[in-house]
């Protein structure tokens, strides 16, 4: 599928591409997370991208692309240090995935981004914490009916999930 704006598709894949750099993702295997670089490159992609969907709503894949749309919502989930933006991202987003132009498994990642910001409980089991417990889950909702709505989004069984995280950790 071609892209309506290429231009901003080549933008936010450039965007990740500085993003996944500074988190140490390279092309043959990962490498420490450069902290400062992830936030300089936070800083520099959140107002970006705050520009681009007040410009055009949410780069969905019509717009953007099926892998610039991914991108963008790279973005959105690293925008912690606004999580205002990031709420109103989460609200683009549900209405994206709604109309086919994004991933229902992005918005459950998001989703869970702000409810573990907002110190609620999440619904997919995406986010982590690690500390002095060592690498954990951040609080889950209802975890007798997570696989479902795991499954509802695209997601596999949590513990594979799980068992993915330990690993690269």
């Amino acid at each position: 599928m071609t892209s309506q704006r290429p231009d901003l598709a080549d933008e936010l894949l450039r965007r990740r591409a500085a993003d996944q750099h500074a988190r140490g993702v390279r092309e043959h295997g990962n490498v420490a997370p450069d902290l400062e670089a992830m936030r300089t490159v936070d800083a520099e992609n959140t107002p970006a991208l705050k520009r681009i969907t007040t410009e055009c709503g949410w780069p969905g894949r019509t717009l953007v692309g099926e892998r610039a749309a991914d991108a963008a919502w790279l973005l959105a989930q690293h925008a912690d240090a606004d999580t205002e933006f990031q709420q109103h991202a989460l609200g683009l987003l549900r209405d994206a995935v709604a109309l086919g132009e994004a991933e229902p498994w992005h918005l459950a990642y998001l989703t869970d981004r702000c409810l573990v910001h907002q110190g609620e409980p999440q619904l997919y089991g995406t986010q982590y914490v690690n500390d002095e417990h060592g690498l954990r889950p951040s609080p889950i909702a209802d975890v007798d009916r997570l696989d479902t709505r795991r499954a509802q989004v695209g997601l596999g069984p949590h513990a594979e999930h799980d068992a993915l995280m330990r690993e690269r950790q």
